[in-house]
């Protein structure tokens, strides 16, 4: 790894409309910025512009909860279409109590509410449109890069990065849901440590490491920052995916 990192937020990236394709906007806000990708830099994209970009907007008011939803809603006190919702997103339901529900997403990711968002989102006569996550992160995240790649003629990798709680931990924090052209996970068991010895256990979850990275520029409320580059980093392109992130649920301790 190098010995040191550059991390770069594009300023004054605009607002996506639902279906409005990333690309196009990425481009501008690079010229803008007057900011010049290069080989191996790693760009970073908030998922709730990518959410937006594939237009994963559903109004609640379409949504009719079924009997399972109705039930979860009155033990959790929320919106039973929003349940609904989180219902069929998911592959299962962890835990819940008044105010949220953990769930297994369909993407093995175990988080709150599935990812339904509210914030940031317009207000007004959109006030009962929630966001849902990409469909396919890792799907995403490998356009992006090859768009890159036809464009400007470089080779750079992408992370889909979103805000999410953690087990025994207070606090949001950024980690990868979607990868492409780097290791989400970096294996480096049968590698010597300091004094020789080679490691047996180590897995290093660098796509989590750099979200982290990303988001302290991207911030968590009305920074408008979604998009980060991190440069520096060295790293051979690889086939990526933030599936590999996921612990087996034969693995789980806790669930």
């Amino acid at each position: 790894m190098s010995a040191s990192i550059e991390i770069t937020a594009l300023e004054q990236f605009p607002l996506l409309d639902a279906g409005e394709p990333f690309f196009p906007v990425f481009e501008k806000a690079l010229g803008k910025n007057a900011f010049q990708l290069r080989d191996q830099d790693v760009l970073v994209v908030a998922q709730k512009v990518i959410s937006k970009s594939e237009n994963r907007y559903v109004d609640l008011s379409d949504v009719t909860p079924r009997e399972e939803a109705t039930r979860l809603s009155s033990l959790c006190q929320k919106d039973p279409r929003l349940v609904e919702l989180v219902l069929r997103e998911s592959q299962a339901v962890i835990r819940y109590k008044p105010g949220v529900i953990v769930v297994r997403h369909r993407l093995g990711l175990v988080i709150a509410n599935a990812g339904i968002d509210h914030s940031n989102l317009p207000g007004g006569d959109d006030r009962d449109r929630v966001l849902l996550l990409p469909e396919d992160p890792d799907r995403s995240a490998a356009e992006i890069r090859e768009q890159v790649r036809a464009k400007f003629g470089v080779e750079i990798s992408v992370i889909i990065s979103d805000s999410t709680g953690r087990a025994w931990r207070l606090g949001t924090c950024g980690i990868c849901i979607g990868c492409a052209g780097i290791e989400a996970l970096s294996d480096l068991r049968g590698r010597d440590d300091l004094y020789g010895r080679p490691l047996e256990v180590t897995l290093v979850g660098l796509g989590d490491e750099l979200a982290a990275a990303a988001s302290l520029l991207m911030g968590q409320s009305n920074e408008g920052r979604p998009v980060v580059i991190i440069r520096g980093l060295d790293y051979e392109n690889r086939p990526g995916g933030a599936a590999s992130l996921i612990r087996p649920v034969a693995e789980d301790m806790f669930l």
